[in-house]
């Protein structure tokens, strides 16, 4: 005898969880996005974190945020997987890409057969002369954006960072990163000597 089974349906997103992706998809980081959407945050920030985390990178929210990029993308805009491409260009670009070192001088070769163009910020030539005004020398310089400040854009893109304070120590300095408005402020209420007050939950 034939078992009949009902086809499974696809789940979809309950309020909260669209109310998450959507404030995801508006930059939010994960931890902001699981306050603001209903989500407690009573618990340890690592386990806040950590299901904040579990939901962002589930099939349904994925699936939800494709969705939405999709219908947002406008073509005369760059879209995440242009910007990305451009960004590697900066970030892999050396100037012996443009640039070439010869008995006779320097050769800079740029056109739009030349590959990583886009991480080129200037060019600039001057022509000299020598003390009879004859034989010119062009003179070419080729400056690269900072393929530094490529690496943390595509990590800030990635949500490698993670979110909440960083603390970076060597035997010189202790460098502290803040990433949410709560921690800053509280950092900087420390820094300019203030106490912070807590509730002790014992009356007089």
């Amino acid at each position: 005898m034939a078992v009949m089974t009902e086809p499974v349906k696809e789940r979809r997103l309950t309020q909260k969880q669209e109310t998450f992706t959507l404030l995801i998809f508006q930059g939010l980081s994960q931890r902001a996005a699981w306050g603001k959407a209903g989500y407690s945050t009573k618990y340890a920030p690592e386990i806040v974190d950590q299901n904040a985390s579990r939901l962002a990178n589930s099939s349904k929210v994925q699936a939800r945020l494709i969705e939405l990029r999709q219908k947002t993308e406008d073509a005369s805009v760059m879209g995440v997987q242009e910007r990305k491409q451009r960004l590697t260009e900066i970030a892999r670009a050396r100037l012996t890409d443009f640039m070439e070192m010869g008995q006779d001088g320097t050769w800079v070769n740029i056109g739009p057969e030349v590959p990583m163009t886009g991480a080129i910020q200037e060019m600039s030539s001057r022509t000299e002369y020598d003390d009879d005004g004859a034989k010119p020398t062009v003179h070419t310089k080729v400056k690269l954006h900072s393929p530094i400040s490529a690496i943390d854009l595509m990590n800030k893109m990635d949500r490698i960072y993670a979110d909440g304070p960083q603390v970076n120590v060597d035997n010189r300095r202790v460098e502290i990163h803040v990433y949410d408005r709560e921690t800053k402020a509280l950092v900087q209420r420390l820094i300019d000597g203030e106490t912070p007050q807590a509730d002790s939950g014992i009356q007089g």
